[in-house]
This record gives C-alpha cells, structure tokens and sequence, in this order.
C-alpha cells in the first residue's frame, strides 16, 4: 500500500509543477504582447504555440474576455490552472489518503 501512496504523491507533485510552469508560460507570454516581439524568434514561436489555442477556445467560448481592445484571456487562463492545481492537488491527497487509511 505504501507504494501506491508514494506514486500518487509524485503523480501530484509532477502535476503540480507542469500546471505551474504554464501558469509562468501564460504570464511570459500575455507580458511578450506588450513590447512586441520578432514573431520568428522560435522562443517567441514556442510560446505562442503554447498559448494562443488555450486563448482562441477562450475568446470564442467566453467573448466578453476581450474589453475594450484589452484581452483577458490570460487572466482567465490563469485563475483556471490554479483552480485546476488545487482541486486535483487535493483529490490527489485525499485519494492517497484513502487508500493508506489515515
């Protein structure tokens, strides 16, 4: 049994630190539409890769996101992956919990 809580224990703090990094890649990336940056620079390439499609399913699913020629979607993607973080770090715990017995 002891096994089984050790892997859900590091099955959360993996998750954990992904969601965390694209939080950071969200925050990078919403701050990089500010200064304008070279478009084919492949590190700005990369990052809106990773962000733009999580952004278009927000714009499209919540329109009201954009205010004013100010998006919001990075804000929204932002509070999602920290509610995200909690409740499944939680789950994860209670799970392991669980399972041990305690």
């Amino acid at each position: 049994m002891g096994y089984f809580f050790d892997i859900l224990v590091g099955v959360a703090g993996i998750l954990h630190m992904v969601l965390t990094a694209y939080m950071w890649v969200v925050i990078i990336s919403a701050l990089l539409t500010w200064v304008n940056p070279d478009p084919y620079n492949p590190i700005v390439r990369f990052l809106r890769n990773l962000t733009e499609p999580v952004f278009l399913w927000i714009r499209r699913r919540l329109p009201f996101v954009v205010v004013g020629g100010f998006d919001l979607s990075p804000i929204v993607v932002i509070i999602a992956v920290q509610l995200l973080d909690s409740v499944l770090g939680r789950l994860l715990a209670r799970l392991a919990m669980n399972v041990v017995g305690v």
